[in-house]
């Protein structure tokens, strides 16, 4: 199972709603289906997708709920060697949002957010200051709905 964040790309999704998209034989389904997360389709981008305007033709082009970067690897390799798998995220950033930043430009190669790149963006916008911050405390907030989520699928009563 991969979990973590995801964009919305369904304006119906608000921040903080936790989706998951399973296989049949996942062992954990009936736990994911109890847990109050919602079956969805995710598409799987090599980049952050940062603007409103980006998720609505992702979503139109793809009809994914959400965005993430991570799971279609994961979950290939699980089902070429026939384990099934799970994906669940949060929804980071509604589909009507725009990240405070572009993302993108921020990380080094390796995929790790260059502190340094970060300084500079805001050096440049001071304003993006509060617009960050406020995103934190959105995503701080969504990262406890997946963890509520999460919890009631290891611990199904």
């Amino acid at each position: 199972m991969t979990s973590g964040f995801a964009g919305g790309l369904d304006p119906a999704l608000e921040t903080g709603t936790v989706l998951f998209e399973a296989d049949s034989g996942f062992p954990l389904l009936s736990a994911l289906r109890a847990s109050g997360a919602r079956s969805a389709v995710f598409h799987c981008a090599a980049a952050i997708v940062t603007s409103a305007s980006q998720k609505r033709w992702l979503g139109h082009q793809t009809g994914a709920a959400a965005v993430e970067m991570e799971s279609a690897l994961i979950r290939a390799a699980c089902h070429t060697r026939g384990i099934p798998s799970a994906t669940v995220r949060v929804i980071s950033d509604a589909a009507d949002e725009d990240l405070p930043l572009d993302f993108n430009l921020l990380m080094t190669p390796d995929q790790r957010m260059s502190y340094a790149r970060l300084a500079w963006a805001l050096a440049k916008s001071p304003g993006k200051i509060a617009e960050l911050l406020a995103f934190q405390q959105r995503v701080k907030r969504a990262a406890e709905k997946l963890a509520d989520v999460l919890v009631r699928i290891a611990n199904p009563t």
